[in-house]
């Protein structure tokens, strides 16, 4: 058995922390793997938030829900920029969110001109960091790919890194022999 891909790691690190009943989010919904996933975690008495700007994603993210968990009545998504998490979710949510889930780049099979950017990403990184609980964890895929990824990863890890380590644990997982811009995993954990 090899290495866990990246986000093969991202959702063994979510498993650890997520429980039944928890609220988690999707920051980036592209085509619903990480919301299906991230509903599982919390099972039906869970809530799931999924945020994508392309109304594309959201119908592909409800498609995937409708086929493999149709019965899940608490997962809401949100035709909004990553930017938005914190002012769309409610009081009661707010420091209280298990986990945090972002692919970066763009949308596999779409527009690739529509991307992720650092204007939006920082803001909806400090949101997120900020709605986590204590034990709370953000994973953060990077995809360097394509134009603009490898500057906007660089300008997520300058912010990761300068996270106060009193408050946050970060962690770097990456392939390091590999050619073509592999992606790689950012995972925040709120002490």
């Amino acid at each position: 058995m090899g290495f866990l891909s990246i986000l093969s790691y991202a959702h063994k690190l979510i498993e650890e922390r997520v429980a039944p009943g928890d609220t988690v989010v999707d920051a980036t919904a592209g085509n619903g793997v990480d919301t299906v996933f991230l509903s599982k975690c919390v099972g039906m008495q869970g809530t799931v938030h999924a945020f994508d700007i392309q109304e594309e994603a959201l119908l592909q993210t409800h498609k995937r829900m409708a086929k493999e968990l149709p019965e899940h009545d608490k997962v809401f998504l949100h035709l909004r920029s990553h930017a938005e998490i914190k002012e769309t979710l409610p009081a009661e949510a707010q420091g209280q969110v298990a986990a945090v889930m972002f692919n970066l780049g763009y949308l596999p099979g779409a527009d690739p001109a529509t991307i992720t950017v650092p204007s939006s990403t920082l803001p909806a990184l400090q949101g997120a960091s900020e709605l986590l609980r204590r034990g709370g964890v953000l994973t953060i895929a990077l995809y360097t790919g394509h134009e603009g990824g490898e500057q906007e990863a660089a300008i997520v890890r300058d912010w990761a890194e300068q996270l106060p380590q009193r408050q946050f644990q970060v962690m770097e997982y990456r392939f390091i022999n590999r050619h073509n811009h592999p992606p790689y995993l950012i995972a925040i954990e709120k002490q």
